[in-house]
């Protein structure tokens, strides 16, 4: 979660592989009513049940429905693990109906450093903007939460791992410095793996780009809330999603700088199971909250109206 970010991606969940045999009963010719059964055994082929009907959760490794799912927010019935979503699914979940607007949807990243590999960045972008319908790895725009208008920013993991490149910087900057001259809170909710590596030095200036518009914003006396889902990782997380005036993650959710077998490497220490996870840092502060997915939209609301 080939590597598209600094901390990796992750792969979607298995599909269901049906083969099953089904024995069936069938009696002798008529007249024999004394002969033993015969059983026949049938076969049941992949092709004749639909896809895509059942995902298995990455967690507990429990079958369960694409319709059951939906209905859930994408939660597992059985360890409500949090499978990740698509932006736009997010949007509809936290947007009043009918009241969010997009700002920026035009902007589209470049290839500027030529990058070369095993496939150029420039392919890399057609195939996830195909894949996604996105241009680049963030949805921005202005919309209602419980009737609180917001100045809304919503990443996708599902473009290059949620990378942060100079589109995603800039269009974050930009919700931001419209929020403020519109005296809006805003909320950013991030999932990323870090900067995009494509485009070295320009993806690592969005880090002071995205904090200096947010410093501005908060100097007003406007809220900003970030909420954490997973996994939020690297030059994201070490730049606007750490910087709220509330942090709020989603449960389980995996949050973190560098991933783990690097940081053994680097301080030669034994770390503590579960270090990376939201609620390993709840229990040290560096996040205020956890809320269940369920949840978010009522909480969200809730304290916009004590800090707002």
């Amino acid at each position: 979660m080939s590597t598209e970010t600094q901390s990796g991606s992750t792969s979607p969940p298995p599909s269901l592989i049906v083969d099953e045999e089904q024995p069936e009963l069938t009696s002798s010719p008529v007249g024999t009513v004394f002969d033993k059964p015969r059983e026949v055994t049938t076969r049941t082929k992949k092709s004749d049940i639909p896809s895509g009907l059942w995902i298995r959760c990455s967690s507990c490794g429990e079958m369960v429905t694409n319709k059951e799912l939906e209905a859930l927010l994408m939660v597992c019935p059985k360890c409500q693990f949090h499978f990740a979503v698509r932006a736009v699914e997010r949007i509809a979940w936290l947007a009043d109906e009918k009241s969010f607007e997009e700002t920026d949807a035009g902007l589209s990243p470049v290839d500027p450093l030529g990058f070369m590999g095993v496939v150029e960045y420039s392919q890399k972008l057609k195939s996830n903007q195909k894949k996604t319908g996105l241009k680049d790895a963030v949805i921005t725009g202005f919309g209602q939460l419980h009737e609180h208008k917001i100045g809304l920013a919503v990443m996708d993991f599902g473009f290059l791992g949620g990378s942060m490149g100079s589109v995603v910087g800039e269009k974050i900057t930009r919700v931001v410095e419209a929020s403020t001259q519109k005296k809006l809170p805003v909320i950013v909710v991030s999932t990323s793996g870090g900067a995009r590596m494509y485009e070295g030095l320009f993806s690592l200036m969005q880090m002071a780009k995205t904090s200096a518009a947010l410093a501005r914003h908060m100097r007003t006396g406007l809220p900003y809330i970030s909420v954490l889902t997973n996994p939020t990782m690297a030059g994201v997380m070490a730049s606007f999603a750490s910087l709220g005036d509330l942090i709020i993650a989603e449960p389980q959710a995996m949050i973190g700088f560098a991933g783990a077998r690097v940081i053994r490497e680097t301080t030669r220490e034994e770390l503590p199971n579960g270090f990376q996870t939201a609620e390993f840092l709840l229990e040290r502060g560096l996040i205020d909250m956890i809320v269940h997915r369920k949840n978010m939209k009522s909480t969200l609301a809730t304290l916009l109206e004590f800090i707002r």
